[in-house]
């Protein structure tokens, strides 16, 4: 939770200057409005168990729910009825026991066991204050959970009847993650990130009965995470950017045989082993789509299983190995669960989140293109360009959150309701971006807020040479990160390329939302920046509070009060430096939002605000 704070805020809506007002000489595109808009309901986080059952999250207007259903379709069944809603790029997925009899997952901050038959989900964890990322037991009776003690993530085992829990780490050099049981149920593997030196995370094995603990993989400022046993039990494999790309490597649990199995040259996004141990399910992050690849284990050669632009994450084996199940999503298909039998690669669709009447329009649905541009200091920046069928003559730059992320081939409504309504979209791959390799991905270490937002600037004059496009009607819109970089954009350049910005959750003073912001978020800015007690002077260049007084144009400012991630002060400060050099500004704040919108109510005021804003500032009149 965030520090102890003295200023209460509640829900609201200010203004400086004359607000943004509905034009009555536009309309929605044709086959879309704001109540399909917000319609989706996420399907995600799936797993298949042992008996071949599938359990899956729905994000619905209220509620993240767990649901279970067979792998041949049908009717889904309902485990939880009071899930919170959660960010599903924030939640986890829940766990099956290896027998398929029982499923775990987390209700508000506790883990929870239900019987696969059905039943009301039982809390096991009230011996802590809070618990998660339960793993189980290769006999299906014992749960290794992490919690939260002295400020250090620690790993304990209890029981599926949450019996009194044995500590298995307790030391305070790092966080104890993703606790991996061995198939003997003799040791456990697991991610440590130390404090000394955060861009680190080693590979630990651990004997359960003696405690015994073994680096198996750690060099200094190199992550490998995503540790897993082959099913014998001889190898551990897990993925490292040692080679400068996310590469799989596999080493033996006496800490011999460590060498590198895929050479791709290219981020490997997630893994599976297959039950005999043969092969691996890879998905490959290929210029922004990630694909579905099968890996032979032997000779580390792999084939192509599913090229489709988009993303496919989660991948399952059946038991028998017969078919695999997955999770896809496109520009044009919302995500949904998949299942693909082998061989064959007949794939068939599971689940159908996608209302009839966004069905009646895909086809008018845009794919974007691939496109970069030169930023100032020469450096190529991956984009991706919506280009509408008419164009209003507008256009919206739009910088994803992260800024550890990478806008990809996935399902973005905002921007096939606004390309549909004419705008041109571009989203730019700043640097800081995954999926180009570390020397990018590490490349706005110690700058925030500086190249980068040369890059979104560097974005909007790259738009400049569609002639399409009016240079004066070009706005800049995004979230967390990507509001950063909207207010940055806005009052760090001199030539005013953008007419208006929106700054979702967004920050403009590092060193206040350092102190304000949850621990886990502290730790993630000092990866990038470090600690502000060494490292000032990079967290005030790279805070923009300062810089209200150059802000020319318009700016919109949404946030919800629940931010643990960007502290809802953010924007209370970021609002009161604008209202004191006297700048046009929209304030609206939600009391019952965390980081991101998530409530459907909301999301409709959301883009209901933001159509209209972008319609205000940047349509020709």
């Amino acid at each position: 939770m965030p520090m102890d704070n003295p200023i209460k805020l509640t829900e609201k809506y200010e203004r400086n200057g004359w607000p943004s007002l509905k034009r009555p000489d536009t309309k929605p595109p044709a086959g879309w409005n704001l109540s399909l808009l917000t319609s989706l309901e996420r399907i995600r986080s799936h797993a298949l168990s042992s008996q071949g059952d599938i359990v899956y999250i729905k994000d619905g207007e209220t509620l993240s729910d767990v649901f279970t259903m067979s792998v041949n379709g049908g009717w889904p069944s309902r485990i939880t009825t009071d899930r919170p809603l959660a960010a599903y790029w924030d939640d986890e997925i829940p766990e099956w026991s290896p027998d398929g009899n029982w499923l775990t997952f987390g209700i508000h901050g506790h883990v929870h066991i239900v019987p696969r038959d059905g039943g009301l989900p039982k809390k096991i964890t009230d011996f802590t204050v809070a618990a998660s990322g339960a793993r189980w037991m290769p006999d299906s009776i014992g749960l290794i959970v992490t919690v939260e003690r002295n400020d250090t993530d620690q790993l304990l085992l209890t029981n599926y009847e949450g019996c009194w829990p044995r500590a298995l780490t307790t030391d305070s050099i790092g966080d104890h993650w993703d606790a991996q049981p061995s198939p003997d149920g003799k040791f456990v593997v697991f991610n440590l990130r130390r404090f000394d030196d955060l861009n680190r995370l080693d590979i630990i094995l651990l004997e359960i009965t003696t405690g015994r603990q073994i680096t198996l993989y750690g060099k200094p400022s190199n992550r490998a995470h995503s540790p897993k046993w082959s099913p014998d039990g001889k190898w551990i494999s897990f993925i490292s950017q040692e080679s400068g790309y996310e590469e799989l490597y596999l080493i033996q649990p006496n800490g011999e045989g460590l060498h590198q199995l895929t050479n791709a040259g290219r981020d490997i996004f997630q893994y599976e082993w297959s039950p005999s141990g043969k092969q691996m399910l890879i998905v490959v992050n290929k210029s922004g789509s990630n694909e579905l690849m099968l890996l032979e284990t032997e000779t580390g050669s792999m084939v192509e299983l599913r090229n489709a632009a988009g993303i496919h994450s989660n991948p399952n084996w059946a038991r028998d190995k017969s078919y695999i199940t997955f999770e896809f999503e496109g520009p044009t298909f919302p995500p949904d669960l998949y299942r693909m039998e082998l061989p064959g690669k007949k794939v068939t669709q599971l689940t159908f989140s996608t209302p009839l009447a966004l069905h009646a329009i895909r086809k008018k649905m845009v794919t974007p293109e691939i496109i970069s541009y030169k930023s100032f200091d020469g450096l190529e920046i991956p984009a991706f360009l919506y280009l509408p069928e008419r164009s209003n003559g507008a256009a919206i730059l739009y910088p994803h959150g992260g800024p550890k992320d990478q806008y990809g081939f996935g399902w973005d409504e905002l921007a096939q309701y606004f390309t549909a309504k004419g705008y041109t979209y571009l989203a730019p791959n700043y640097r800081g971006s995954t999926g180009y390799g570390r020397e990018f991905e590490r490349a706005n270490y110690n700058d925030w807020g500086v190249g980068d937002t040369q890059d979104c600037l560097y974005g909007a004059k790259f738009l400049r040479t569609i002639t399409s496009i009016r240079p004066d009607r070009i706005g800049i819109a995004g979230g967390s990160y990507g509001g950063y970089m909207t207010i940055n954009s806005l009052s760090r350049d001199p030539e005013y390329l953008f007419a208006c910005g929106i700054a979702k959750y967004g920050d403009a003073n590092l060193v206040s939302s350092w102190a304000q912001c949850e621990k886990r978020l502290r730790l993630y800015t000092e990866i990038f920046l470090g600690h502000p007690s060494k490292n000032l002077g990079i967290y005030l260049k790279g805070s923009p509070i300062n810089d209200a007084k150059n802000v020319q144009k318009p700016v919109l400012i949404l946030h919800g009060l629940l931010d643990t991630v960007v502290p809802p002060e953010a924007s209370e400060e970021w609002a009161e430096a604008l209202l004191c050099e006297g700048k046009t500004f929209e304030y609206k704040t939600y009391d019952d939002e965390p980081h991101g919108f998530l409530r459907r109510e909301n999301l409709y005021d959301v883009y209901e605000r933001m159509e209209r804003f972008l319609d205000w500032y940047l349509l020709p009149g």
